[in-house]
């Protein structure tokens, strides 16, 4: 996948074991506090602790976060104010920048043109992402049914 010029990596590579196990652990430690707002200490430079309350809001993306790392995935945060190229975008949707192109050409997707090259607003790509994941699902729920009603 290419990297946008401003996305943070979160390390040199994959995950290493040291890497997995504390995410997993902290994953597992906000899990618990899943209902409620989660409270943290750490130490700050001073080494004296401080408490950190997380909403749940934040709690639930920590948690989607360390789920990824503790499976050994690498992972790539895209601010969604942020304007993607063809590419980047494509790679977000696991699709061919070809592919993408004619989506822009369509309408599926709003782009805005700078010189001749398109750039995707990271909203309007999610957007676009989690509509076409509501179809696939909606789809696959007709086709259970189908199935179901000829057993």
């Amino acid at each position: 996948m290419t990297l946008p010029a401003y996305a943070e990596k979160v390390s040199a590579g994959l995950p290493d074991a040291t890497d997995r196990q504390a995410a997993d652990q902290l994953r597992q430690i906000l899990a618990t506090n899943a209902a409620g707002a989660a409270k943290l200490k750490v130490l700050n430079d001073a080494k004296a602790p401080v408490e950190i309350t997380l909403t749940p809001g934040l709690s639930h993306l920590l948690m989607e976060l360390l789920r990824h790392i503790s499976r050994g995935d690498a992972v790539t945060l895209v601010p969604v104010t942020q304007e993607l190229t063809t590419q980047q975008a494509a790679d977000i949707l696991n699709v061919s920048r070809p592919f993408l192109v004619a989506l822009l050409e369509k309408g599926e997707i709003p782009f805005t043109r700078v010189g001749r090259h398109r750039r995707i607003k990271a909203s309007d790509l999610f957007e676009y992402k989690r509509r076409r994941d509501e179809r696939r699902s909606n789809a696959l729920s007709e086709l259970a049914a189908l199935d179901g009603e000829l057993l």
